[in-house]
């Protein structure tokens, strides 16, 4: 467990490599009441800056890239997957990208090799709670030599919708750049194949570990689940890929990747709200690591204020 609390910790359980440690921290641990959580980083994704919204006029869109600093043609959208200690489970939501060499992705994929870093084998890993089955999400468990180290009883928690839209997947309301559709397709395809028989399907909601609670909210997808952490007086939230970045400012901005986007403004915002509300940490894939904030209400429109460090 000290491995989990000490983000700076780099003991593993397996041999040294030799490697040097990376200069740019790639994980984040803290706790909420007594379940340990640590967000490792898998990486970042490379896309057009047209993915954050196509429901705008492209000078909307690249005011707000310039009030931010970033440039106008492409955005690094940050791949965070996270590890939750509690009741004796050790629980990874979300497996991250994987590799797919015909996307030609070499800055994401990291996940992995980076569990290993800080000491977390995949042996000891006994569930699985899978927002979604978008390949940044489940490309991890399908990288070579994964399958063989995980535990044989391992349970993979996925919305019995998400398993089912991935049968005759619709992409007729997304906006992907060319080559995205096909390799999520085929990428679902190979994971419902794989993982078959760890498969453990819910409805609308499902207990994973004492105060893990996985819910159904559709919309990025039609089984597109959000993870609540609950211990004493604490709360966080891992929100997968209902909240991007540009939601905060613009929640009604339609992602590229969504596949339903009016649904999915809806459920964005539905949960800012929630956020904002309790004051409920807010962690989410797409959000810059280490992606743990609070939402505030900032008049039609919400802000995004990330904790202060704490190492």
């Amino acid at each position: 467990m000290k491995q989990m609390t000490n983000p700076t910790s780099s003991t593993s359980s397996r041999p040294r490599t030799g490697e040097p440690e990376e200069l740019v921290p790639s994980r984040y641990a803290l706790k909420v009441g007594e379940i340990e959580v640590l967000v490792v980083s898998d990486g970042v994704l490379p896309l057009p800056a047209t993915m954050l919204a196509h429901n705008v006029a492209s000078s909307v869109r690249t005011a707000w890239l310039d009030d931010m600093f970033l440039p106008s043609d492409a955005f690094d959208w940050a791949l965070n997957a996270v590890v939750v200690r509690s009741g004796g489970k050790t629980i990874l939501i979300d497996a991250g990208l994987g590799s797919d060499p015909n996307l030609h992705l070499p800055r994401a994929g990291q996940l992995i090799r980076r569990l290993e870093a800080v000491g977390i084998d995949l042996s000891s890993v006994t569930d699985v709670v899978l927002t979604h089955m978008h390949m940044d999400h489940i490309g991890g468990l399908l990288a070579d030599g994964v399958k063989e180290r995980l535990r044989p009883d391992l349970q993979i928690h996925v919305a019995a919708a998400e398993v089912s839209f991935w049968e005759a997947p619709d992409f007729s309301r997304t906006a992907m750049p060319q080559g995205f559709p096909d390799a999520l397709r085929a990428t679902a395809k190979r994971f419902a194949k794989e993982y078959h028989n760890q498969l453990r399907l819910f409805d609308d909601e499902h207990q994973v570990a004492p105060g893990v609670v996985v819910s159904r909210t559709g919309g990025h997808t039609p089984g597109h689940s959000v993870v609540r952490l609950a211990s004493g007086d604490e709360r966080l939230m891992f929100a997968g890929d209902a909240v991007f970045s540009v939601g905060f400012d613009h929640p009604d901005w339609h992602n590229g990747f969504e596949h339903d986007p009016e649904e999915a403004t809806r459920i964005r915002v539905r949960l800012l709200r929630e956020l904002a509300e309790t004051g409920t940490l807010l962690v989410a894939t797409h959000v810059p690591f280490p992606s743990i904030g609070r939402v505030a209400v900032d008049g039609e429109a919400f802000r995004f204020v990330p904790i202060f460090w704490d190492y």
